[in-house]
């Protein structure tokens, strides 16, 4: 292509200038822990921002989540109030396309999703960090057995589907053993960077 030749308009523009910090993981490696961590430290930066999830699964005092019957769910789907959805482990997953606004905005959304999704925001968002959360097998049980809701299903089973992944490539993978402080610390890095005060310049 010469340098006066117009830009093709068959290739969508992915969104920005803001960024997507996408945080995954297996269920019980604590990434709701380390994100409620991260939030507390950004609390009333208005850079940062942590969308509520909308989940066909009861709330948990853990997960800062909206709940929707699948009904409801998919009707939203339908009228196109979902930037992006999921299906794991038997709910249905969405963030409202609020976060559009905050990425063209300039600001950073962080959010837990599924590693199914992480290709899907790289084709929308211009700016996507991906953060892999984990732990050793037998920490994820521990975990899972203690926090056990009606809504996860057979834990056995949700145990085995983590193990049996195949490991994923991120920009950051954080094992998350011991404090979860230091931890949280690790992310809120990946989450500011340069932002002077909050994370390393």
């Amino acid at each position: 292509m010469s340098e006066t030749s117009a830009p093709s308009t068959d290739i969508p523009l992915k969104l920005g200038p803001g960024r997507i910090v996408l945080v995954v993981g297996p269920s019980g490696a604590g990434k709701d822990t380390l994100i409620n961590l991260a939030r507390a430290e950004c609390a009333g930066d208005d850079r940062v921002v942590f969308p509520r999830r909308v989940v066909t699964r009861q709330a948990s005092t853990s997960e800062d989540n909206d709940e929707l019957d699948e009904t409801a769910f998919r009707l939203a789907l339908a009228r196109d109030q979902f930037a992006v959805h999921w299906e794991a482990h038997g709910h249905l997953y969405g963030l409202r396309r609020d976060i559009d606004g905050d990425i063209r905005a300039g600001r950073t959304v962080v959010v837990n999703v599924s590693r199914r999704v992480v290709a899907a925001f790289r084709r929308a968002y211009a700016h996507v960090v991906v953060v892999a959360v984990t732990a050793p097998s037998d920490v994820l049980a521990e975990r899972l057995a203690q926090r056990h809701r009606p809504s996860d299903g057979d834990l056995d089973a949700r145990l085995h589907r983590a193990v049996l992944e195949d490991p994923f490539v991120a920009d950051l993978t954080i094992c998350n053993v011991g404090d979860a402080k230091l931890h949280a610390t690790t992310l809120l890095a990946m989450i500011t960077p340069g932002f002077g005060g909050a994370g390393p310049a």
